[in-house]
């Protein structure tokens, strides 16, 4: 029998944890080798064990994903990391891509789409699910929001009006008119409502 594939699962939701563990422990050709609960143990759990392939969550305490997903390919150029999470958003999906992911699918996928998309970025596969890879190219020339338009829409988001915003962050309440006019032209968004939603949806905002 062949070798099985090492997974390392990595996700703040223990009962997460215990599921794929569960799932995967039906495959012939698959092993759980450790698990995580934030993105430090992420880091150090790849460098101690070494898996060839890491289910990662996007959303976790003391380390975000996305950062954990670069220290792992800094340390492993060629490490294979899934991206497994809540946010459909095309922003959080690209920004991954970036960092380094192999594969990005959503928590409410098919057990059997996991399973499968395990197998093929071992196979040295990239995977994106079609209605994710459709989202991200139809926003592929959009204009990216800043790290800035993102802090002023994220206290947008809590309900303060500009003047408030401009306070929180220390500029003047024009400056945070001129972001929110740039980040409603970005996102195409009829007023502050409808931006914050619109970034939601496309994961440049989480719900905490």
């Amino acid at each position: 029998m062949n070798t099985p594939i090492r997974v390392l699962s990595i996700d703040d939701h223990q009962l997460m944890r215990e599921g794929i563990a569960a799932v995967l422990a039906r495959e012939a050709d698959m092993q759980v080798v450790a698990e995580g609960a934030d993105g430090e143990q992420a880091v150090a759990l790849h460098a101690q064990h070494r898996p060839d392939v890491t289910l990662l969550d996007l959303q976790m305490p003391r380390m975000n994903g996305i950062d954990a997903l670069r220290l792992i390919r800094a340390q492993d150029a060629q490490a294979q990391v899934i991206v497994l999470t809540t946010y459909g958003g095309d922003a959080q999906a690209v920004a991954a891509l970036k960092a380094g992911a192999s594969g990005y699918l959503l928590k409410t996928s098919l057990l059997s789409e996991l399973v499968d998309t395990i197998r093929r970025v071992h196979a040295g596969q990239r995977y994106v699910p079609a209605a994710m890879s459709m989202q991200i190219a139809a926003h592929a020339a959009d204009e990216p929001l800043t790290q800035r338009e993102i802090e002023v829409l994220r206290l947008v988001a809590v309900g303060y009006p500009n003047k408030q915003v401009a306070n929180q962050l220390s500029v003047s309440a024009e400056t945070i008119k001129t972001h929110m006019k740039n980040i409603m032209d970005k996102l195409r968004a009829k007023d502050r409502t409808h931006a914050v939603t619109i970034a939601l949806n496309r994961g440049f905002l989480q719900l905490q």
